[in-house]
């Protein structure tokens, strides 16, 4: 069976990072605060910097740093969760035109990786990718 090598994660995350690298430089982001605000803007069911620390598996100074930094510079705010105590990140209006490169340039990233594969392949990757989560779904669910 073959299976994509060590390797296959790195090229993926060092290829993304390599293609993010001028927009971050013209929108003078650091990578990580675009990542963390990419990251609340598409997965609204995260709001928080604990969120990103334990998903994103960012380490939480770093995570601390540029969350202070996206706040102080408009991109977030801060809201407290009425049933809670923790404090929830918002993406604002300023972080809008941001977001919407940010979105298609991973449309563009994710377009890219799909090169030079037809229409037959591309449909049994993401069926294999649909199976391979609900296994994964099963594994962690065994482990509960």
């Amino acid at each position: 069976m073959n299976t994509p090598g060590i390797e296959f994660g790195r090229k993926t995350s060092a290829a993304y990072a390599a293609l993010c690298k001028p927009l971050c430089q013209k929108l003078h982001l650091p990578q990580t605060a675009f990542d963390i605000l990419m990251f609340l803007a598409n997965n609204p069911g995260y709001q928080t910097a604990s969120d990103v620390v334990e998903v994103r598996k960012l380490k939480a100074n770093l995570v601390s740093v540029n969350v202070d930094r996206l706040v102080q510079e408009g991109y977030l705010v801060r809201e407290a969760d009425p049933g809670d105590r923790r404090t929830l990140l918002r993406c604002t209006e300023k972080a809008c035109p941001i977001i919407e490169q940010g979105r298609a340039l991973q449309e563009e990233f994710g377009a890219r990786l799909l090169e030079h594969t037809n229409e037959a392949q591309r449909k049994a990757f993401f069926e294999t990718m649909d199976i391979i989560n609900e296994n994964l779904d099963a594994i962690l669910e065994g482990e509960a």
